[in-house]
């Protein structure tokens, strides 16, 4: 019996007609899907490594690796393509201060975090396949998911100064790039406005003189990735592994925000029973790429817009995208050219990036409809986005515990804590909600 049974005539797709996970089109059809979503992934995908300084390569790699492993693992019935998550940034640029990494040894710490991030996500996955997700939804209700996924983007703000200050010039050409594609265009060229924002500033730095292509000429076109190994006994990368922890809730929002959006998008709740497999999958999929030198994975929302927009959600086109990744990932001029962009670029694009991380978490509030007139949802967020963007810091002996883990703490007591005295006092609680489903960067599932 074959995997995906054929769609209709296997080239096009009916009004209305949607191409469900077990189908595809005819193969040139579903190579085409497939090549838009490397497409849609790639702006991303690229950008983690060129700002925390992990070889592009080696996340592309397993980028691609991760995405057969989640397909596998999900029983091909869970379209969806691992890219790098971006959550991963501030705890890794956290070891050279705020910077992007510069040495091996900086490269195999962060890799600890990385994979003990994924095993945690794993065995998330596990509870969730047991007991389900409501339990998460009471750890983690809407103002508080909201509030952390929110900080980790303003926290990132001084990171994108610190490039655009360097080319400011390039910095604003490319910032203004991003906004006008994103709404001088719908559909597809509107959801990889990022990317495109990145060519036209890179070409303009180019075109200035502003890039230095030395290194592109010297690359091989055929070559392995450059791989690391984590760096188990090193007792520094251990002290560093709680500033990794938070990302573990971001990736769980996420992925379950994922599988409810496809289900809601396919008109088909039985793919919500996949999110445990999904939260195995990317667990795995992580810890395979901390392991020997990528970057974190999670779920992406830029190519589900590609299958709002096509239709498409058969897992063939996923396997195409995964594999194309993979055979990318072995030309070491690709990574060559990547690494050739200039921080200005860097600088205009990332001020828009992290800032849309901050709004993707104010989203969750609003699609919620977060009630801002109870003071522990005011001091919720209050407290743990003051500790975020003003970057605090604290060391318990060994551990270091950054801006990011403290105001995801923070958030965490003051909810539970000020929900439970508001119900002793009887002076209003909230009872929170469920996790919404995500659509393209974060959007509504349509």
């Amino acid at each position: 019996m074959p995997i995906w049974s054929l769609h209709g005539d296997g080239r096009t797709v009916a009004r209305g007609a949607v191409v469900k996970p077990g189908e595809r089109l005819n193969w040139p059809g579903t190579i085409a899907i497939g090549a838009q979503h490397v497409v849609a992934m790639f702006g991303a995908t690229f950008l983690v490594p060129i700002i925390t300084g992990f070889p592009v390569s080696t996340t592309l790699l397993f980028s691609g690796l991760g995405t057969l492993v989640f397909l596998l693992i999900t029983r091909n019935k869970l379209p969806s393509y691992l890219g790098s998550s971006f959550a991963f940034i501030a705890p890794i640029t956290a070891l050279n201060g705020g910077n992007r990494l510069e040495t091996a040894e900086q490269i195999t710490q962060a890799l600890l975090g990385v994979v003990v991030a994924g095993l945690l996500l794993a065995a998330v996955g596990f509870i969730v396949q047991a007991f389900g997700t409501g339990w998460i939804e009471k750890l983690m209700p809407p103002v508080v998911a909201g509030a952390i996924v929110a900080l980790i983007g303003f926290n990132l703000a001084p990171a994108a100064w610190n490039n655009f200050q360097l080319q400011p010039e390039i910095a604003t050409v490319t910032l203004c790039a991003v906004i006008l594609f994103s709404v001088l265009f719908r559909g597809f060229l509107g959801r990889i406005s990022i990317f495109l924002g990145v060519i036209v500033g890179y070409v303009v730095a180019a075109v200035t003189g502003q890039v230095e292509f030395e290194a592109v000429g010297a690359a091989a076109w055929f070559g392995l990735p450059d791989f690391h190994l984590v760096a188990i006994g090193d007792a520094a990368a251990w002290s560093i592994v709680p500033m990794f922890l938070p990302v573990v809730l971001v990736l769980i929002a996420e992925n379950v925000g994922h599988v409810r959006g496809v289900a809601t998008m396919t008109d088909d709740p039985s793919i919500n029973k996949h999110t445990g497999r999904a939260l195995i999958a990317d667990g795995v999929a992580t810890t395979l790429a901390g392991g020997f030198g990528g970057s974190g994975t999670t779920t992406y929302g830029e190519n589900i817009g590609v299958m709002a927009a096509t239709r498409v959600y058969s897992t063939a086109a996923y396997w195409v995208a995964g594999i194309v990744a993979i055979l990318l990932a072995f030309s070491p001029k690709v990574g060559a050219v990547f690494n050739t962009i200039p921080a200005g670029v860097l600088g205009g694009v990332t001020t828009a990036l992290y800032g849309l991380i901050g709004v993707i978490g104010i989203k969750i509030w609003v699609d919620n409809r977060v009630d801002f007139s109870r003071p522990v949802n005011q001091y919720t967020v209050a407290v743990s986005f003051v500790i975020a963007i003003a970057g605090f810091a604290m060391n318990f002996g060994s551990l270091q515990f950054g801006a990011i883990v403290l105001g995801t703490i923070a958030a965490l007591v003051i909810y539970h804590a000020g929900n439970a005295i508001a119900r002793w006092r009887k002076t209003g609680a909230d009872d929170g909600g469920p996790i919404p489903a995500v659509g393209p960067l974060g959007g509504d599932p349509q």
